[in-house]
């Protein structure tokens, strides 16, 4: 697999994103090339840190960088040389398979639309988050990149988590939960009880509405919704997390007997902290363009770097656009 990634994406780069590069390239046989495309001089600066460097690393150099703060469709346009900009190019002419990028989200999807357009039968591409939970990790579709949408593209985008998470999850036969204020077939809005409508009718696994209470039940392996509600779901979740880990810190570290619980439990908080480490699955896949995109998070670390890179050799492996192109297809006729 030949991957390109954007060394100038994210909070920390391209100190962490060379680092997971370079992690990457000496622990996944499969890696045939890696493109890291950004500014040639630190880039390599970061290489002096290391011994020898994998020969399957190519540095690619480019001129700009998007911030993370800025404009993303205005971004694109005008930044032609930015590192997410050529990563893309190089799929798009064929020199690499996939991108990693752990920059400005929305210029991701702004830049992997453009440059890559979507797939037959796709009207918007979605980004789908893979969230930990007691059970099973469960698929977040569209975590932030449609905040307007139709019944129509939340079917299609149901039709891409379920794909996603047979392929890459390994659930036999996802269920599809639409995320609603009811799990009735009456409650929720005009909109997804058109979406409702629609799912159960398709050919997927469809399990009826779910609440925000069903999250980290394990009920279902997909849940649909429009990236407004989701991006607003995943941010909270990742706040709530933040939040329990800091009020734990501040109540077992008040008397001694706590501190001494505290010790005795390092091993289970350990378990805990491993299960629900977002780096374990490196980033969100982008379903639905022409193309293959793993956006990573902004303070995305060498390890979730190079999960990263392994995801998305995987998607290559597994094929998966293809088989959207068909579940969308399948989508349209049983619609007919």
């Amino acid at each position: 697999m030949r991957i390109a990634v954007d060394a100038m994406g994210g909070d920390f780069a391209p100190l962490e994103i060379v680092a997971g590069t370079i992690q990457a390239a000496r622990t996944l046989p499969d890696i045939t090339k890696l493109f890291l495309v950004g500014d040639e001089s630190a880039i390599r600066k970061e290489f002096a840190k290391y011994g020898d460097i994998p020969k399957v690393i190519e540095v690619r150099h480019c001129t700009e960088v998007i911030g993370m703060e800025e404009s993303p469709a205005t971004a694109v346009r005008r930044k032609k040389d930015s590192s997410i900009s050529r990563s893309l190019d190089l799929v798009k002419h064929g020199e690499a398979d996939a991108v990693f990028s752990a920059g400005n989200t929305g210029a991701a999807v702004a830049a992997t639309t453009l440059k890559l357009r979507t797939l037959e039968g796709v009207e918007r591409p979605a980004i789908a988050a893979v969230i930990p939970s007691p059970t099973k990790p469960f698929i977040l579709m569209d975590a932030g990149a449609n905040p307007d949408c139709s019944p129509k593209r939340l079917a299609q985008f149901a039709v891409m988590g379920s794909v996603y998470a047979h392929e890459m999850l390994g659930a036999a036969a996802p269920k599809i939960g639409l995320l609603s204020v009811g799990t009735e077939d009456s409650k929720g809005s005009g909109f997804t009880k058109e979406a409702f409508q629609l799912l159960e009718k398709s050919h997927l696994n469809f399990a009826g509405n779910v609440e925000g209470h069903d999250l980290f039940e394990g009920k279902v392996d997909v849940i649909v919704c429009d990236g407004f509600v989701g991006n607003v779901v995943l941010k909270t979740c990742e706040a709530v997390a933040h939040a329990m880990k800091t009020w734990l810190k501040e109540e077992f570290t008040k008397t001694p007997v706590r501190l001494l619980g505290a010790l005795l439990l390092k091993n289970a908080f350990g378990a805990i902290k491993k299960k629900s480490d977002p780096s374990t699955y490196g980033g969100a896949p982008l379903l639905g363009a022409n193309g293959i995109m793993i956006i990573g998070h902004g303070v995305a670390n060498a390890r979730a770097v190079c999960n990263g890179i392994r995801v998305a050799g995987e998607w290559v492996n597994h094929h998966l656009n293809e088989q959207i192109v068909a579940g969308c297809k399948q989508l349209e006729s049983i619609k007919a």
